[in-house]
């Protein structure tokens, strides 16, 4: 077993869930600590860590990975087989994300002890929390960070160069009316607007899966997630529940309020926009047309900004030559999911420089967030190595 793969497998070991990750950020204290890396726990409980540079005339470069895992505080039985690293099938392996962690502290090691070789140092990050509401990596304080550019590793399959992704946004359809009515004695009186009825038509013509897309994948997108009209409640609510709810509703009313509720992603704020301004104009038009009759409102509320690719190229240069020196193909990528790139994408360094970050696979890991959840113990060595010829070129 080499030294990487040994170092994941204490980490994975080690329970760690959602703002349950002590344990494990102390065992990467002492694993700093041991092989002369700085290293120290932030307010939040965030681990920091850091090798100084060889070379003042070269900038710095930032890890990150996250330290929880999808799971609970049970014990993690690892099983080998092969080239197959898993559990006994009762939890998660947490691949997710220990494997960038061993990576980081293995290539910062390695680094630390090479006193040859030319460098702007390194700088590290491991977070707390970022499965559940990335609250480590919000509550992280970088401004005494001098790295620019960011390897956040944490893909899901070795090679993976991912330049954008999109954050998410929430959109809220409402149509109120103020006379409802006797589905049978007042169904002829055209004062009368059924809600659910009048939400249908609404969304029948917002758009409906992807908008935009570009040689990156798809770019933007919007899904329909729940409707609620008549006498239910905007609430989530068990299958059987829903199916009874249909089954007994209420028929012999006209409805007076119905709401949607829809997710946005996007990993480009310009096409957000446009399919936005496209819904806005859908229900400027139906305040039109029912005007007097039924109030329609649409209110959008982001909740993770989107991590748009970066005008700098810097990163995609050096990974091409990066990649072509470990034999991996490169190709860049997008992602329609939310990560800490998100998060990072809005920060800015000491010197008040944004930061680029790029999102990385550096192990391929299967039925992840599971317990069948296993990762291929070679491609642990291969993303070693893919990192450690990032460092050298980016340092070139």
């Amino acid at each position: 077993m080499s030294e990487v793969v040994d170092l994941f497998c204490s980490l994975a070991a080690i329970p760690s869930p959602s703002l349950g990750e002590d344990a494990v950020a102390e065992a990467i204290v002492y694993f700093c600590r041991d092989n002369g890396i700085k290293c120290r726990r932030d307010a939040f409980g965030n681990v920091r860590a850091s090798v100084p540079a060889t070379d003042k005339t070269k900038k710095p470069l930032m890890l990150s990975a996250h330290m929880d895992v999808v799971g609970d505080a049970s014990p993690v039985n690892i099983v080998f087989s092969d080239d197959k690293i898993e559990t006994d099938k009762k939890r998660t392996l947490g691949a997710d994300d220990k494997t960038g962690i061993a990576i980081a502290l293995t290539a910062a090691k390695r680094l630390a002890a090479d006193k040859t070789f030319p460098h702007g140092g390194l700088e590290m990050t491991f977070t707390r929390d970022e499965e559940s509401g990335m609250s480590g990596a919000r509550a992280l304080d970088l401004s005494d960070v001098e790295a620019e550019h960011i390897l956040v590793l944490d893909g899901e399959t070795l090679g993976e160069f991912q330049v954008a992704g999109a954050g998410y946004t929430n959109l809220a359809v409402a149509v109120e009316n103020t006379k409802g009515g006797h589905s049978g004695n007042d169904i002829a009186d055209t004062t009368r607007v059924n809600a659910v009825k009048l939400l249908a038509e609404i969304m029948a013509e917002i758009p409906q899966g992807v908008f935009d897309r570009d040689e990156t994948g798809v770019v933007t997108s919007i899904n329909a997630g729940a409707v609620a009209g008549g006498g239910l409640r905007n609430k989530t609510y068990d299958e059987p529940f829903m199916r009874s709810a249909v089954s007994d509703g209420m028929t012999n009313m006209i409805n007076t309020s119905a709401y949607a509720a829809y997710s946005i992603r996007s990993s480009d704020k310009a096409s957000e926009m446009r399919l936005r301004g496209q819904i806005v104009g859908i229900i400027e038009k139906y305040k039109a047309l029912y005007a007097g009759r039924a109030a329609v409102s649409a209110v959008f509320s982001e909740k993770v900004p989107p991590f748009e690719r970066a005008e700098d190229k810097t990163l995609e240069t050096v990974a091409r030559r990066a990649f072509e020196n470990v034999g991996l193909p490169f190709k860049v990528t997008s992602f329609h999911a939310a990560a800490e790139t998100h998060l990072y994408a809005h920060m800015t360094n000491k010197n008040g420089v944004a930061f680029k970050p790029v999102l990385i696979g550096v192990a391929t890991i299967r039925d992840m967030h599971s317990a069948n959840e296993s990762v291929v113990a070679s491609s642990i060595d291969g993303g070693l190595k893919l990192v450690e010829s990032l460092i050298r070129e980016y340092n070139r």
